[in-house]
């Protein structure tokens, strides 16, 4: 094959990329019609339920003294959870220059941007007063009054607001050149729209020179935040004196957390965006595989973590931390617990066989049960301690009403709504990093 041929080979190449990528975002079809309504329906539920909230108090959720934090920030650190694979699999493996990455970057980092704001309405939601919200901002005002920064909520808004940003801006960079190429291959209403986001990008080598520095300074910028953001969120718990919870181990442990449960979300959104997509060519059973092996590695590290918070608890000699975790194995919630280690360290241990990491029907199942583990992880850690504190006298249980339960769903409705209509109106996979692989 001489130059010429080569030349023209790599074109056609180039452009089936663009109408296997971009055919995703063709007329949808009835199942995703269908899903589509579903979510939709279940945000409006969600929506009338924190509404009723709203105009009868808090009282119709199920607080009960002592367990005054419950679902919602349950919810609330699940989703901040979520998030941190976007960061994990678009900036850390871009930075080891991991190829797989290209197959899963872009659904994680749209994942990320909507699970935060999901994530933003729990604190919000647990407040009662949700009106009043932009007291938890630090802004001059003609009345001289500012936050109380010992407060955790205050320390949930700059660690969020910080990472909501800049993986906002991390998403949409990463969009710009693939814009470009949408706005030349759409046409009515849709090549305007991109034309306008893809900034007049022309793809002159002075222009991919400015994008590549920029997208490795975002790179770089975003890493730190993996362990900044969930270590910020440990200490809303860790920074108490409640049995359970003051414990140093916490920032690592759920870091580890958050990235085994926000690679399980990735896996579960991918496996049946490639099927029903078919876009087999660009996620391949390699491409899974790699995955894989994070969720594995994920899972043994929170499994050690789940090991040395009991044998701290034994070596310590506390007699309230002993007895906060006798309770949480062997009290009211310990099916809840032993269905969490269930889901979070034994069932990825599956993945040690190869056969098994290659096989995407199995790798949902494992990552469903891992996403359902870890919202239980956070239920226990949250629930159990504050049930069983230091005084036997104000022990107390908890149960959730149909109120919390609604507007949990309500949750998911959201995030999954947003990711449909992402499939649907953007680039699901980075056209111009698989053409850099080609």
């Amino acid at each position: 094959m001489n130059k010429d041929e080569g030349a023209m080979g790599n074109a056609d190449r180039y452009a089936k990329v663009d109408r296997d990528i971009l055919a995703a975002m063709e007329k949808p079809g009835r199942v995703y019609l269908a899903g589509l309504a579903f979510s939709a329906a279940l945000v409006v539920v969600g929506g009338i339920l924190w509404a009723y909230q709203i105009r009868n108090g808090l009282g119709v959720a199920g607080y009960t003294h002592p367990v005054n934090w419950a679902i919602y920030i349950t919810n609330f650190v699940f989703w901040v959870g979520i998030a941190h694979s976007g960061t994990l699999i678009s900036a850390v493996l871009y930075l080891f220059r991991a190829r797989f990455r290209t197959s899963f970057n872009r659904a994680a980092e749209a994942m990320t941007v909507f699970a935060l704001m999901v994530a933003g309405l729990f604190p919000l939601i647990h407040l009662g007063r949700s009106w009043v919200f932009y007291y938890l901002i630090p802004y001059p005002n003609q009345r001289q009054l500012w936050v109380n920064f010992r407060s955790p909520l205050i320390w949930d808004v700059f660690a969020v607001g910080t990472y909501f940003t800049v993986s906002l801006v991390f998403f949409y960079v990463g969009m710009i050149p693939d814009f470009a190429i949408a706005r030349r291959c759409k046409e009515g209403i849709r090549k305007k729209i991109f034309s306008v986001l893809s900034l007049g990008w022309k793809g002159t080598e002075r222009e991919w020179r400015h994008y590549g520095m920029l997208y490795l300074f975002l790179a770089a910028f975003a890493t730190p935040l993996v362990a900044s953001v969930h270590s910020v969120v440990s200490w809303d718990f860790a920074m108490s004196i409640v049995p359970g919870w003051h414990t140093t181990i916490f920032a690592p442990y759920f870091v580890a957390g958050a990235i085994l449960s926000g690679t399980a979300m990735v896996i579960t959104l991918v496996v049946p965006l490639r099927k029903a997509m078919n876009l087999h060519e660009y996620i391949t059973d390699d491409h899974f595989e790699s995955i894989a092996k994070i969720l594995l590695f994920t899972s043994l590290i929170v499994s050690y973590a789940y090991i040395v918070e009991f044998g701290l608890a034994w070596y310590g000699g506390n007699v309230f931390e002993m007895e906060a975790f006798r309770y949480r194995a062997l009290g009211d919630f310990r099916y809840l617990t032993w269905a969490m280690i269930f889901c979070n360290s034994l069932v990825p241990l599956t993945l040690f066989a190869k056969r098994l990491r290659r096989n995407t029907t199995c790798l949902l199942v494992v990552s469903l049960l891992v996403n359902v583990g870890m919202w239980l992880e956070r239920f226990v850690i949250i629930v159990t301690s504050l049930a069983h504190d230091y005084d036997p006298y104000v022990w107390g249980a908890y149960r959730p009403t149909y109120v919390e339960v609604g507007i949990s769903l309500g949750s998911f409705g959201l995030f999954f709504m947003l990711y449909l209509l992402f499939v649907k109106n953007l680039p699901v996979l980075s056209i111009t990093e698989i053409k850099e692989h080609l």
